[in-house]
């Protein structure tokens, strides 16, 4: 699943829309969906889509061996 399917699947499971979510960020829509049609959300961008959503952003390195990083 891209990331950008994460997000639209967050936003259903906080009964709101994405536009929703944007304005929530501080920025347009239309700014928000350019970064949803590119892909280009750095680790600040999630982990503040997170805070804005009230849920816990993990990123990790899961190695050969089930371990993480």
């Amino acid at each position: 699943m891209t990331i950008s399917e994460q997000i639209k699947v967050l936003c259903v499971r906080n009964n709101i829309s994405v536009s929703e979510l944007a304005r929530r960020l501080g920025t347009t829509p239309q700014n928000f969906n350019g970064k949803m049609r590119r892909e280009s959300f750095s680790v600040v961008d999630m982990e503040r889509i997170a805070e804005v959503t009230g849920t816990t952003f993990k990123r990790e390195f899961v190695l050969r061996n089930g371990e993480t990083v």
